[in-house]
């Protein structure tokens, strides 16, 4: 029975983990640890398996897709475009969502580089930059998703979030409103704070005044929504907004939600509804909602392109691309 890379972790006293970086990653490891593990493979005859190292480094078959709320359709229809493109070459896709925890997008992280995908997708919460690094360092490439990234060294899929806050509140403009309440969070997302600059430059370019204001949540969803939508409930009546933009569909679901009042919807007569995404319960909703179309399926399958393009040529320049935003315009924002 030949000898395996766990006899020799064995043998030396050490972890399957530090066997395998004396043998691909010597640098990593103590001068102490790789005596210790070449003198196991010499006294054992550890041969390496060579078909296996290349499938494990070079040419794997599998790629990891972390995401940022897996409770949102929205991610639904981008990781099915991804699996849509990568089933074309053959291709198996790794989930993992991250519920915007940092601790879980270690997780994730960590164990597609021990599994040694052949790259990463991923829609990261934070600043996710000096992890992807790493992986970069392993030959792990990673494209961000639904993350516009910059003068970043990764290649980015996502839509113009500023311009589709502008979208957003321009309509509502146009409608007119002009009490407008952005609502969702947390405010360390780039999607949120993109799309709260687009609302400002909307309100900037009236020619009206137009008072705005920001109610922060700490997620995005149905809950968080709803819970704001009764926040604003308690104040009066004349305290209220007259326009709602929500940071995502899902907020926009739970603010409908909250907003009826005696049996009766407050949506759209009283205060307009829009949001961003335009998931397919966007438009199923009590009162169809207004939306900021993202082409979600679009976005899975150009990331999964460029993440193989670029596993295949490692000096392949990053690439950042942008898909604009699209206006839906529904009942929950019709003229009061």
């Amino acid at each position: 029975m030949p000898v395996s890379i766990k006899d020799v972790a064995d043998a030396a006293g050490v972890s399957v983990g530090t066997v395998s970086n004396v043998l691909n990653r010597p640098d990593m490891v103590s001068a102490e640890s790789a005596q210790r593990v070449q003198r196991a493979i010499d006294e054992l005859g550890y041969v390496r398996n060579e078909a296996a190292r290349k499938l494990r480094v070079g040419v794997s078959n599998t790629v990891g897709f972390v995401v940022l709320n897996g409770q949102n359709p929205f991610f639904n229809d981008v990781v099915r475009g991804a699996e849509d493109e990568a089933s074309r070459h053959g291709i198996a896709i790794l989930y993992g969502n991250t519920d915007e925890d940092t601790a879980r997008e270690r997780m994730y992280l960590d164990l597609f580089e021990e599994q040694q995908v052949r790259g990463v997708l991923i829609s990261p919460y934070g600043d996710i930059h000096p992890r992807l690094e790493r992986l970069r360092a392993r030959g792990i490439r990673a494209v961000l998703v639904d993350r516009f990234g910059g003068a970043s060294r990764f290649s980015s899929v996502s839509v113009d979030s500023v311009a589709g806050g502008r979208l957003a509140v321009e309509h509502l403009i146009e409608t007119g409103r002009r009490r407008i309440a952005f609502v969702g969070g947390p405010m360390d997302m780039r999607q949120v704070t993109d799309r709260i600059a687009g609302a400002r430059v909307a309100i900037d370019n009236a020619a009206e005044a137009i008072e705005f204001e920001v109610l922060s949540t700490s997620a995005m969803t149905v809950d968080e929504g709803a819970a704001a939508g009764l926040r604003l409930l308690e104040r009066p009546r004349r305290e209220w907004p007259d326009a709602l933009f929500a940071a995502n569909d899902l907020v926009a679901l739970g603010l409908l939600q909250s907003l009826t009042v005696d049996g009766r919807m407050l949506v759209p007569e009283e205060i307009a509804l829009i949001g961003f995404d335009d998931i397919s319960f966007a438009g199923a909703a009590a009162v169809p909602i207004s939306s900021i179309r993202q082409p979600s399926a679009m976005i899975g399958r150009t990331a999964l392109r460029i993440l193989l393009e670029e596993s295949d040529d490692p000096e392949s320049i990053p690439r950042q691309t942008v898909f604009p935003p699209e206006l839906v315009v529904r009942r929950s924002t019709a003229m009061p």
